[in-house]
């Protein structure tokens, strides 16, 4: 299995060189990323496995621009981007849904919500709307349009979340925490449609049992560094390495 942390950054969607990245600064600073390297290549799953605090979303937001890193360099097909504009191209190819879905859906009817992006992609609006409809068939959401979105279950607005990602028909996701907080029906829901997928992706996940359906090569984080891992799976015995990733 190759190591997403050392591919080549040309090969990759996008690749992460040496990133640290720390929130405030002197005496306060807590660092949450520190000299990350990573890269995505196309058709990649991969599953990012750490406790809260590690770091996991914080990457998120600095492979998105959303942070900027102290150090370190970020690539979007080889090149280097540095001005807003360069990570507003990534965010328009690469697909993040967040963890909570009420931080994503912000029209009142789910076809508003789905038809968004590909309306800032610049599709009119009748083909957006034609997006957004295909979008929902998809994902087994056909008569949804006009459904309120506050008033969906958590599981619905996890799907319409993602809905609103994939109708911009990107070639790269970033997954933080796509199965917390659901039902089982819903979980299988979503794991049936990830794995669906042929879109190269970085789901985040405290579920392994979850990561080992939606992924194919596997990271863990901790304390801001990232390191290769193995699946493990659900088990009884005392284990002096707890509940952090470790093979048998």
């Amino acid at each position: 299995m190759s190591d997403p942390r050392h591919a080549s950054s040309d090969a990759a969607i996008f690749a992460l060189e040496h990133v640290s990245f720390s929130y405030e600064s002197g005496a306060a600073a807590r660092q949450a990323l520190n000299d990350v390297s990573l890269s995505l290549l196309p058709g990649q799953r991969l599953g990012l496995y750490g406790p809260n605090g590690s770091g996991k979303t914080t990457l998120f937001r600095c492979i998105t621009g959303l942070l900027r890193p102290q150090q370190g360099r970020i690539f979007f097909h080889g090149a280097l981007l540095e001005k807003e504009e360069e990570f507003h191209a990534l965010r328009c190819r690469v697909g993040y849904v967040l963890q909570h879905a009420e931080d994503q859906l912000f029209f009142p009817s789910v076809l508003e919500d789905v038809a968004f992006g590909p309306l800032n992609l610049g599709l009119s609006a009748d083909a957006a709307r034609e997006r957004a409809l295909e979008t929902l068939s998809d994902l087994g959401l056909v008569g949804y349009e006009q459904r309120l979105t506050h008033r969906l279950s958590g599981g619905e607005k996890k799907l319409v979340s993602l809905a609103a990602v994939l109708a911009m028909q990107p070639e790269a996701l970033l997954l933080d925490e796509p199965s917390n907080d659901l039902d089982n029906e819903a979980r299988e829901r979503i794991i049936h449609i990830l794995s669906s997928l042929d879109t190269a992706r970085i789901t985040i996940s405290h579920d392994w049992d979850f990561l080992t359906r939606v992924s194919t090569s596997y990271l863990a984080m901790e304390h801001g560094h990232v390191q290769t891992c193995a699946p493990t799976f659900q088990h009884v015995h005392a284990h002096p390495w707890g509940d952090a990733p470790h093979a048998h």
